[in-house]
């Protein structure tokens, strides 16, 4: 077993806190991802899984050891940094027997658990080579492989894959996906890219300020997320967020605010009710909002009129950043749109995907 526990886990540098008081649990096999702005203590958190950084407070546990006091090679841990930390005199195989040595292991285990690695990772034919004789991609390989060979209980990333290019991060996002589900070592993963964290991880983390936000299943935390930070750091292009206020009218519940007056759904609203005559903040995602010539009318769509600032084509879809009123509302629409700058159109706003959050606490109702 590999579970690892945090045990209200606190760090402090001089009077600012960059970890307070987080308790987790990530299960044996379990990949989870710790996700956040900079400077939210996330890399800070996994540096003390590491025992890399000492605790202010609280306790580690890695399976039914508390490794608090214990140093970084007594964890069985394996990390893979962001800027691969391969040693650049030795080649491939070296950096990658050069820890199993210091075990000294037997010659025969070490080219055994090498050879496997190679063929995992495709590193087959690089053996031989330096670092510098690899492309960005290759290293990062070669410093995971490091990591594989020692067969540790937990692996650690610190955001991988942050030094690649855009193609070759979706490349090897897969390939660390394939590992993880050939491998099942217990994972956490630190990035900043929210993309990452939910097409890899089982659970994310997302992280504030050296707490947790919220954490769950990716999808969950995308359709329910807890509050206002959490919403608009999930999902791309980020959630809309527009002032508005509740009230009620022959028994039907509306959402107003300048330039939109939206009819709550039945299913939303006994939810919505506990936000009748107060301010709030609605949120909606761009992926909910439509462009109405060509979208059919829908149960719980409702019209919203809107002035294009900006046509951004994506291939797949065009994103319309345009002005509602006094508000930004920004669309994900059909690439066959018609829509063109400093024209007005009208939007389909799927209100069965609106969210309502409390203007003062920031928490959804």
């Amino acid at each position: 077993m590999a579970e690892i526990r945090l045990v209200n886990i606190t760090k402090k540098f001089g009077d600012v806190t960059a970890v307070k008081n987080v308790t987790l649990t990530a299960a044996d096999k379990e990949f989870i991802a710790l996700v956040g702005p900079s400077g939210c203590g996330k890399s800070t958190t996994l540096r003390m899984i590491a025992g890399l950084e000492q605790l202010t407070g609280g306790d580690i546990y890695i399976g039914d050891k508390n490794v608090t006091q214990m140093s970084p090679r007594d964890r069985d841990i394996a990390m893979v940094f962001q800027n691969y930390a391969l040693y650049p005199h030795m080649n491939v195989y070296k950096n990658m027997s050069f820890g199993l040595s210091l075990q000294k292991l037997p010659k025969d285990d070490i080219e055994s658990r090498i050879d496997d690695t190679a063929g995992i990772l495709e590193l087959d034919g690089l053996l031989k080579r330096k670092p510098k004789e690899l492309s960005g991609g290759q290293r990062q390989r070669v410093a995971i492989g490091r990591a594989i060979v020692r067969k540790p209980k937990v692996f650690l990333f610190d955001e991988p894959l942050s030094n690649l290019d855009a193609k070759l991060r979706v490349q090897m996002r897969g390939e660390l996906a394939k590992l993880h589900e050939r491998l099942q070592t217990t994972s956490v993963y630190v990035t900043h890219d929210q993309v990452e964290a939910m097409t890899l991880a089982d659970r994310i983390v997302i992280m504030d300020q050296g707490e947790i936000m919220q954490e769950g299943p990716p999808l969950e935390v995308y359709n329910n997320p807890d509050n206002l930070f959490v919403a608009g750091f999930i999902g791309s292009p980020a959630m809309n967020f527009l002032d508005a206020g509740v009230e009620k009218e022959n028994d039907i519940l509306y959402v107003t605010g300048v330039g939109f007056r939206f009819t709550v759904p039945q299913e939303l609203r006994a939810r919505y009710m506990k936000a009748l005559g107060r301010e709030v903040i609605l949120g909606i995602r761009p992926e909910h909002i439509f462009d109405g010539e060509l979208k059919e009318p829908f149960p719980g769509a409702e019209e919203m009129r809107a002035k294009i600032e900006v046509y951004e084509p994506m291939g797949s879809q065009v994103v319309l950043r345009s002005i509602c009123g006094k508000s930004s509302v920004v669309a994900s629409v059909d690439p066959l749109t018609k829509a063109r700058v400093h024209h007005d159109i009208t939007f389909l706003v799927n209100t069965n995907k609106i969210h309502l959050f409390d203007k003062e606490t920031e928490k959804i109702y």
